[in-house]
Parts: C-alpha cells; sequence; structure tokens
C-alpha cells in the first residue's frame, strides 16, 4: 500500500475547498473542528441559537443598498483558491475611495468610480481573549483580495452583546497565521483525522462537550499510560 505524503497543501479542485466558517473552529479546537467537520457532529447550545438568529437577521443575498459613499452587500458569496476556502461574508461594505485609479478599490457594475471593499462578521457575543473571531474576518479579507484583485487592509467584527464594532488590521502575521491554519485544516480533512480530546476550561463553552467527552479521553490516555508503564516493568523483569 502507497504511503500517504506527511503534508498535504490546498487542492486545486474546487469541490475540495473547505468552509471558511470552520477556521474559527479549527483556530478554538481541532477536535471541535473536526468533529463538525469531518464526523458531521453538530449540537446546539444557547450561545449557537442566538448566533444563529442574528445571522439569520444580517444575511439578505437579495438585499444591496446604497448610502451616500457606502454600498452595504449582504451574504456576499466568498472563494480562495490560494486558501482552499469558500464561504459566505455577513455583510462587505464598498465604499467610495477619493482616489479614482486601477489601485484604489474595485468596480462595480452600474455604479460609477472605485469602491474598497470591507468585510464585516457579526458574532452574537462579546470580543475573545484569543483570535477566532479575527482569523475567520482575515480569511474573508483573503478572499476579497483575489476576488477583486484590491488590497483589504481591515475589517469589522460587530458583537451583539456590546453593540459595538471593533476595527480589525490584517497585519503580516495575521495574514499567515490564516495561510497556516488553512493548511492545517487541509491536511488533516484530506488524512481523514479528528484530532483526540484536550480537557481545558473552553470546554464549557463548547456545545459539543457531551459529544466530544473530553472527560473520558482523558481517562483513556491515563489508563493508557498506565498500562505502557505496566508491561516496560514486566519486559525490564523478563530481561
Amino acid at each position: 500500500m502507497d504511503k500517504k505524503p506527511a503534508f498535504y497543501g490546498v487542492p486545486e479542485d474546487e469541490d475540495s475547498y473547505l468552509m471558511l466558517s470552520g477556521i474559527q473552529h479549527f483556530f478554538f479546537c481541532k477536535r471541535q473542528w473536526g468533529l463538525i467537520h469531518l464526523e458531521q457532529a453538530w449540537a446546539e447550545n444557547v450561545r449557537t441559537v442566538e448566533g444563529r438568529h442574528m445571522h439569520e437577521r444580517v444575511d439578505d443575498p437579495f438585499n444591496m443598498e446604497k448610502r451616500g459613499d457606502l454600498i452595504i452587500a449582504r451574504s456576499m458569496a466568498l472563494s480562495s483558491k490560494t486558501l482552499g476556502l469558500y464561504g459566505v461574508a455577513d455583510v462587505v461594505e464598498f465604499r467610495l475611495c477619493e482616489e479614482q485609479t486601477t489601485a484604489n478599490g474595485v468596480s462595480i457594475p452600474g455604479r460609477a468610480g472605485r469602491w474598497l471593499p470591507r468585510p464585516v462578521e457579526y458574532k452574537r457575543g462579546k470580543p475573545k481573549k484569543d483570535e477566532r473571531d479575527i482569523v475567520q474576518l482575515c480569511a474573508q479579507a483573503l478572499c476579497l483580495e483575489e476576488m477583486f484583485g484590491a488590497c483589504v487592509a481591515e475589517g469589522d467584527m460587530y458583537y451583539g452583546e456590546i453593540r459595538r464594532r471593533q476595527s480589525i488590521s490584517f497585519t503580516k502575521q495575521l495574514r499567515e497565521q490564516v495561510r497556516q491554519l488553512a493548511l492545517a485544516m487541509h491536511d488533516l480533512f484530506v488524512k481523514g483525522i479528528t484530532p483526540p480530546a484536550e480537557k481545558s476550561a473552553k470546554c464549557r463553552q463548547c456545545s459539543l462537550m457531551e459529544l466530544c467527552m473530553p472527560k473520558l479521553a482523558q481517562k483513556s490516555r491515563r489508563v493508557d499510560v498506565y498500562v505502557k508503564k505496566m508491561l516496560s516493568s514486566i519486559d525490564d523483569g523478563e530481561g
């Protein structure tokens, strides 16, 4: 049987692209991502229900509105050949550029001038201590850059609990982090590997905790270690 390569790259086939929203799951917990995107497991909790309702209010694929120098597009389809990801942006705002050159912004059919895209992602809670939401927003920005050929330097996170936006700059380090996460996602997906459970404080936030059973996995690892030690001592005694 042929051996699989140690690491897979981003697939060229669009049918093998992964869901962009999965990058948030992957950052938060690789096992959570595996359960959802490999094993097709899902469970609702209060956070997921409220979050889904918020997105339903925001997402309207037939709604594009213009407010002065601002065009608001909802539920915009995104994809990236470089990342091998596809998804939908909650909102992409296009603001009229002051300098009307091909180096600034993009053209929009039926609209005069050049327009600079800016992704806006909606979340039900409040800003996180880690970057799980930010990597998802940055992945959207990289998709927009690839699709339109324009630089997307910033975006916004809107949090329902605090009811205001948080501006995010897409730094070089953040962009590279997103690329590495995408590569790691594709690697695990092709290998079909769901990472083992790692019990931590963030398990309490996860709707999949009962399916994941991190406590059971932790006990199982302790048993494995114990058995290996016992077998090792028996081998040493026989020697």
